[in-house]
């Protein structure tokens, strides 16, 4: 497991434990077409595991680390994408 990975899981759970999630607009029209609510969404981020990573990338619009995780709810295979800014909860980019 990728040194970085440990320490991304426990602030995104301690994140979502906290309930300091922001979902983009964009996220936030994807996640009601799955018809998941922002509770929803924080339920899928408390279970992540390392198992979940499809690894980080640089975005190309904030210059941030973006972190990628793939997992399957509700019978859906969702791509979720996270920013996890210094001073912000976390930020649920996209599951596209």
């Amino acid at each position: 497991m990728a040194r970085w990975l440990t320490k991304v899981l426990r602030r995104v759970q301690e994140h979502a434990l906290q309930r300091r999630l922001r979902l983009t607009a964009k996220a936030a029209r994807e996640v009601a077409a799955l018809g998941l609510d922002p509770e929803d969404v924080r339920d899928v981020l408390m279970r992540l595991d390392s198992a979940d990573s499809a690894g980080r990338k640089v975005s190309g619009v904030t210059g941030e680390w973006m972190y990628v995780f793939k997992r399957l709810t509700g019978g859906d295979l969702i791509y979720i994408k996270l920013i996890l800014p210094e001073r912000v909860g976390s930020r649920v980019v996209s599951r596209g």
